[in-house]
């Protein structure tokens, strides 16, 4: 069963419906679902789905045309080949599919560019010539999104301009992962998703039927399972130098977020080449950089700032619990390594992908019109500011520290902050106090709400505060069932 990608198959169908012609990019990172989107988006049309391979030009050629020739074209009585390219790439004309759309994808197509690098300056020679003003949908997919941003989209690219629609796909949000697993609790929906994050590839790993304990152990620390192997097959397809890539990363999943930490865990030689093997890391959609909800232009062009962050979760989780504990895992000791290294720590390892979740709620409630104001800018804010001190002599010192989640509108009259909890406990009066000690100096000239999540409830005093108060609380029940 086909789950979520609503926005990629409106955004799709939206050009196939289009009278005129399209040429589409759609890219996105290994695994995160755009074959089997393309596939679902195809199925109940004519087309014609070509998986480029590693091989060489001739080769693939003789590929395209075999599949190609299967559609009941004028050539194919005839030839049994096309001679070239520009040949084959002008029969999209002949698709028998009347009033329909010729619809065409090409998957993985940069397989194509690299046998033959003139493709692209063909196909934009019978694209300003002929096909534009066709009937024809021509899809190019793709997983080496270097490739595609630097190459196929760049400025010096026969394509550049041509394309009538770029999509970038992303890994799934959390209300369309949570679909993979729907009799599950709220807590463990959130666990589930803290592991396995919005990848389909992975999602389709685990079994719903199963705990979340069972699928850690039977479907990652398993030896032979998918997942077991899933880390070192990727980088080893995508990269060279891997134990410098497997230190840097690792560093990241346990919480060295900065340029000169990172260096300093992962025992590269210096700052800079640190940086080159993060920026070939954040080029396949595994790492981002991330600022300050409020961090202007200046500041993100400065590559010493910023923190680092694994934006995959399956990453994450196996850097924190499997990279390290490989030994043991290869032995068979499966349980020791959950009961010791995983089960005390994995709660508080959900935190972060909680926060997460709490910023896609509030964008699905913005999307209703259900929050006290447009903002439009949310995200995690970092830097000094005031923060509760009973010992210093108005209650306050200013120091580092994070806001969870921070909303701002257009002109930054209005503020809100959130906090997010995910612990065992109740969210307290007194952690709601620390939380309204912040951004004190930009108080006199904004007004400010507070929105609070908890996956464990709120103290009564809290409850009562509530009643009377701007801020607005929101249980895990409140979160993980919006949608």
């Amino acid at each position: 069963m086909f789950i979520g990608r609503e926005p990629e198959l409106k955004f799709l169908n939206n050009k196939y419906n289009d009278k005129n012609g399209q040429l589409i990019v759609l890219y996105g990172r290994r695994r995160v679902g755009k074959t089997e989107t393309l596939r679902e988006f195809c199925k109940d049309k004519p087309h014609v789905f070509f998986s480029c391979t590693q091989t060489g030009d001739k080769a693939q050629l003789q590929k395209f045309s075999k599949q190609l020739l299967k559609e009941d074209i004028p050539a194919k009585n005839y030839i049994s080949e096309f001679a070239d390219w520009e040949k084959a790439f002008r029969a999209i004309l002949d698709l028998p599919y009347g009033e329909q759309k010729k619809l065409i994808v090409i998957d993985e197509f940069p397989y194509m560019c690299k046998s033959n690098n003139s493709i692209p300056s063909i196909l934009q020679n019978l694209w300003d010539s002929e096909l534009k003003d066709s009937n024809v949908m021509i899809i190019l997919c793709g997983s080496a999104m270097s490739f595609i941003e630097k190459e196929l989209l760049a400025e010096k690219n026969p394509l550049y301009g041509r394309a009538t629609g770029i999509y970038k796909m992303n890994a799934m949000g959390f209300y369309d992962a949570a679909k993979f697993f729907p009799d599950y609790s709220e807590q463990d929906k959130v666990l589930a998703y803290s592991i396995l994050g919005g990848i389909p590839h992975y999602l389709r790993q685990w079994n719903p039927k199963l705990s979340v304990v069972d699928n850690i152990k039977q479907n990652i620390l398993t030896k032979g399972c998918v997942l077991y192997s899933e880390v070192e097959f990727l980088l080893h397809q995508e990269l060279r130098e891997t134990t410098i890539y497997n230190s840097i990363i690792e560093a990241v999943a346990l919480g060295n977020t900065r340029l000169n930490d990172i260096s300093q865990k992962s025992l590269v030689d210096n700052v800079s080449k640190t940086s080159v093997y993060l920026k070939n890391l954040m080029e396949l959609g595994i790492i981002e950089r991330e600022f300050s909800v409020d961090a202007g232009i200046k500041e993100q062009a400065n590559s010493s700032r910023g923190i680092y962050h694994l934006t995959d979760h399956f990453f994450r989780f196996w850097y924190a619990f499997g990279f390290a504990n490989i030994s043991q895992l290869e032995s068979g000791d499966v349980d020791g390594v959950y009961e010791y290294i995983i089960a005390p720590a994995l709660h508080e390892f959900a935190a972060l992908p909680f926060e997460e979740i709490c910023r896609e709620f509030m964008q699905e409630k913005q999307k209703k019109n259900e929050l006290p104001f447009r903002y439009t800018k949310m995200g995690r804010w970092m830097g000094k500011t005031t923060v509760r001190d009973n010992t210093a002599a108005n209650g306050v010192r200013i120091a580092e520290t994070e806001i969870d989640l921070l909303c701002i509108n257009r002109d930054a009259k209005e503020y809100l902050i959130g906090e997010c909890k995910f612990k065992n406990k109740p969210f307290t009066y007194t952690e709601y106090l620390d939380t309204l000690a912040k951004l004190a100096p930009l108080k006199e000239k904004a007004a400010f709400h507070y929105a609070l999540f908890s996956a464990n409830g709120f103290d009564d005093k809290l409850l009562t505060e509530a009643k009377t108060s701007a801020v607005h609380l929101y249980t895990l029940e409140d979160i993980v069932n919006y949608k």
